[in-house]
């Protein structure tokens, strides 16, 4: 017999070889039914996954991320096999599970359309009606490459060949369908019982440029239509929101050509970008922040020393100075070592907090590009701490409720996830035992539900994530706290102890906003680009009725401008219809009309973008309510 530890941390004895299907079943019919998949030790496994030793087993089903991403991982191969059904000469390359839905690269002497995608749907629901067994096998290499040449699928054997020469080479088998594939997957093609493709794009073979340009087909799959249709909404609503025409429209920021991914910022974005960093500053400033400043060309041999060289040097630019190598920082940590490394410190004056708004600049693949939420150059409002152990469990605290009362702001909820060890990292186990501690140990104590992410850590340490949430249901990782005993041990960061010792110190690494570029981007989709009063780059747009009002539009403006309130004229001989729906298409707060009876009683009528007329009040009375907002940081959706 072998014991299972199940979610709720209960035991259960089975016998070795019991199915994770047949562990379901006895705990519940209705989960059995449900079931899509499972967990054991923390790795995706199938329902027809055999139990050999004692573990850790969770049962997973569609209301799970990693029972959405089983199920939808089938879906993907259920387009496979579609498009060979269909169109036998097509070639296969990759098709994983992703966030809300799967993909499929083909190389194919055709274009693929939107009525191809209709014909395909259809073959994909033919194949979830016959409800065919996904079998598992496993090959040894050459015959592996060997059954996948006679398929005539080139991409194919270049995966195995490409594997390591002890790695299980499987495949999966649907009908007379086979494709190389690691799993997990459902049961049977007819647990997807809900499928639509949604768009095609071009990807390189393998991501890499130099490579063919393939065909990649979006798909999602649900368990529910009701659910399925919801989340069309939900992509309809989303593209109305899209940043990047909305960025367009309100004259915000644009991407040329001259430098794909490197976003620039026209004078409104600007507005909306120093208005946030101001908001930065205040509240570090109030929270014991020390602002500094470092440079973004250091020496090769400083990320060398970081772990960067060995760990991050295919996402970094690179150049000559006076002979020597030197990069461009991809990140801020190294600068702020160097700013404490420039004096000798005590153990009084702990924690040190050192706040950066740095520049860094990342290289990402072209097809990866997306506005303002994946780009090349972007402002990372960094943080970085040096610390006791003592001093771990409150300062991470600290920084918990401090990125609290910044998502509050804005009204985000969120979640939170505890990413742990990555293979590509570095230090000791026990080291990263601490440190993984350390973080768990304050989410707890601040008493934060979190899931467990497991190897999702930084190289050089674990980390705590916070996803927002925005209007329309999205999801956002922003917020990072990350604990790091590598970097002091690695350029022998040190403090004078209470014993007049030497000592090592612990750092902490953090970001609240994460990128201010896809900060901005994220809240103009939150706000389809009606920004609060406080964030909006025009919050009063003045318009006159005749030519005799121009002069007390311009004394209005002015009285605004006293006020700190962002104010724009639009004195144009136009109609006043005209003018009011333009400025409601810029999404401006509040619109001012003066007419010949607003000047002879010294009066404003007001008109809220959210609202609408707001009749005729005292200028006084107008500027405390916009004040109001602004001092206040009102930032309620309309």
């Amino acid at each position: 017999m072998i014991k299972i530890t199940l979610k709720n941390n209960s035991i259960m004895e089975v016998e070795n070889g019991t199915k994770v299907s047949e562990v379901a079943s006895k705990l519940s019919s209705s989960l059995a039914k449900k079931a899509v998949g499972a967990k054991i030790d923390g790795e995706k496994a199938e329902l027809m996954s055999e139990l050999n030793k004692d573990c850790k087993l969770e049962i997973l089903t569609f209301e799970d991320e990693d029972g959405k991403w089983i199920l939808r991982h089938t879906a993907s191969h259920i387009l496979a096999q579609a498009v060979k059904r269909l169109y036998p000469d097509v070639k296969l390359a990759i098709g994983p599970a992703i966030d809300n839905g799967f993909y499929y690269d083909f190389d194919a002497e055709f274009s693929f359309t939107p009525e191809i995608l209709e014909k395909l749907e259809v073959e994909m629901n033919k194949i979830v009606k016959e409800n065919l067994e996904l079998k598992r096998f496993e090959l040894p290499r050459e015959e592996a490459i060997k059954l996948m040449k006679e398929k005539q699928e080139p991409y194919k054997v270049q995966l195995i060949e490409d594997l390591p020469e002890d790695a299980v080479i499987s495949f999966y088998k649907q009908g007379d369908f086979v494709d190389l594939c690691a799993g997990p997957h459902v049961g049977s093609t007819g647990k997807v019982k809900v499928i639509k493709l949604l768009s095609i794009a071009g990807a390189y073979w393998r991501g890499d440029e130099k490579n063919k340009m393939l065909q990649r087909i979006y798909g999602t799959a649900f368990e529910k239509k009701a659910d399925l249709e919801e989340y069309l909404r939900m992509m309809e609503e989303a593209k109305k929101r899209d940043h990047r025409k909305i960025g367009k429209e309100l004259d915000l920021f644009s991407i040329h050509e001259e430098g794909p991914g490197f976003p620039f910022f026209h004078p409104k974005g600007m507005i909306i970008r120093n208005t946030l960093q101001n908001f930065w500053r205040e509240m570090h400033e109030a929270a014991g922040y020390d602002e500094i400043m470092t440079p973004i060309i250091l020496n090769e041999k400083l990320w060398r020393q970081s772990g960067h060289w060995d760990h991050y040097k295919e996402n970094m630019y690179f150049t000559k100075i006076d002979d020597e190598d030197y990069a461009i920082k991809p990140m801020n940590c190294p600068g702020a070592i160097i700013v404490y490394k420039s004096q000798i410190h005590s153990y009084r004056e702990f924690p040190i907090r050192y706040a950066e708004m740095g520049i860094v600049h990342r290289h990402e693949k072209s097809g990866a590009l997306h506005g303002l939420m994946r780009v090349r150059c972007f402002t990372q409002d960094d943080a970085h701490m040096f610390l006791t152990k003592d001093n771990i469990r409150d300062e991470i605290l600290n920084v918990i409720k401090l990125i609290d009362s910044f998502y509050k702001v804005f009204g985000f909820e969120y979640f939170v996830e505890l990413s742990t060890r990555p293979e590509n990292s570095m230090g000791s186990d026990e080291d990263w035992e601490a440190a993984t501690d350390g973080l768990r140990d304050a989410l707890n104590a601040a008493g934060m539900e979190y899931r467990v992410n497991e190897g999702d850590g930084a190289f050089y340490g674990p980390k705590i994530d916070f996803h927002l949430k925005d209007c329309i249901g999205r999801t956002w990782q922003c917020g990072t706290i990350q604990l790091d005993f590598q970097m002091p041990e690695r350029f022998d960061l040190t403090y004078i102890g209470a014993d007049g010792e030497k000592h090592r110190p612990v750092m902490v690494h953090r970001v609240v906003f994460g990128s201010i570029e896809r900060f901005i981007g994220i809240l103009t989709e939150h706000y389809a680009g009606a920004f609060p009063t406080w964030l909006a780059p025009v919050q009063v747009k003045i318009m006159n009725i005749t030519d005799d009002q121009i002069e007390y539009a311009k004394k209005i403006a002015c009285e605004l401008k006293k006020n700190k309130i962002r104010v724009e004229l639009d004195l144009r001989n136009e109609k006043i219809g005209y003018k009011i729906r333009e400025a409601q298409l810029q999404k401006i707060p509040y619109m001012l009309v003066l007419g010949q009876k607003e000047m002879e009683a010294g009066n404003i009528t007001v008109r809220s973008r959210k609202q609408g007329d707001l009749g005729s009040v005292k200028l006084n009375d107008f500027i405390k309510k916009v004040r109001s907002e602004i001092d206040n940081r009102i930032s309620e959706i309309d």
